[in-house]
């Protein structure tokens, strides 16, 4: 197993009910440019778990098409120099020192594996292929009951085929959306998620669809999810950083809110 315990954040990051228009889909409003990342209160364990994860499964955590390499090479750049202004990390032409003292190698052959052992996030890129975007690149080791090897290569209708709510109406706002968005303008948007299970690489199958569970469920997942445009491939990244905590350590109000956005 490659989470025997649980980790959990102190609270959960940026959940729905607390983002302008965050229950109703898509759900997303803008963000500052530099607002699209976080260290959390579990950075080290869930770095621990992320780079067990890219040498022990990388078949089932990366991916990335010929048409991408460009694109996530120019996204390892860009966040190179991000980190080159938190204080938290240092960074080398050839190595970053993350905030737990862990020295990863710059492998710009392998961008996103480079940059799944760097950020607590999970990057999906997609290109704009015909009237969709595709999913051709993503380093995605914390997936909530979906399979990388099943979507990768598909369009945002055929990844999001199995979502009951996201009918022909919600498919054409979302293509939309992603190609509204511009260079320096991102957005963020949220969903939450009941689990019993605390494991955070939950990979499944269309067919192997999660059961939700009945009443209160032992833990909250929220998944904060910020889009961005690259400047020069002009590819959509698609960020996810997942938090967890128990259900019955979130406040009242936390708990009411979730109960309130599970019903909608």
């Amino acid at each position: 197993m490659f989470q025997p315990e649980p980790i959990l954040q102190s609270h959960l990051i940026d959940p729905p009910w607390t983002l302008p228009n965050g229950l109703r889909l898509p759900g997303t409003s803008p963000i500052g440019a530099a607002d699209w990342w976080r260290v959390d209160d579990v950075y080290e364990q869930q770095m621990r778990l992320r780079d067990t994860l890219v040498q022990a499964r990388p078949d089932s955590v990366h991916a990335l098409k010929f048409s991408a390499v460009a694109a996530a090479q120019e996204a390892l750049e860009i966040f190179l120099n991000e980190l080159q202004l938190n204080k938290s990390f240092h960074v080398t032409p050839t190595h970053v020192t993350r905030p737990d003292n862990i020295k990863v190698a710059i492998d710009t052959a392998q961008p996103l594996k480079t940059l799944g052992r760097l950020f607590q996030e999970d990057f999906c890129i997609l290109e704009k292929q015909g009237d969709e975007h595709v999913l051709t690149a993503a380093i995605l080791c914390f997936p909530a009951s979906w399979s990388l090897g099943e979507k990768f290569g598909k369009p945002l209708s055929g990844i999001h085929a199995p979502v009951d709510e996201y009918d022909e109406n919600v498919t054409k706002r979302v293509q939309r959306l992603f190609n509204a968005i511009r260079v320096g303008q991102p957005i963020i948007r949220a969903n939450c998620l009941p689990y019993h299970d605390f494991a955070l690489y939950q990979p499944r199958r269309e067919n192997e669809r999660r059961i939700r569970p009945d009443g209160a469920a032992d833990y909250t997942r929220v998944e904060r999810q910020c889009l961005f445009r690259l400047p020069d491939s002009k590819a959509v990244v698609f960020s996810i950083h997942t938090s967890v905590v128990r259900t019955s350590q979130m406040s009242v109000f936390e708990r009411k809110a979730l109960s309130e956005y599970l019903s909608k």
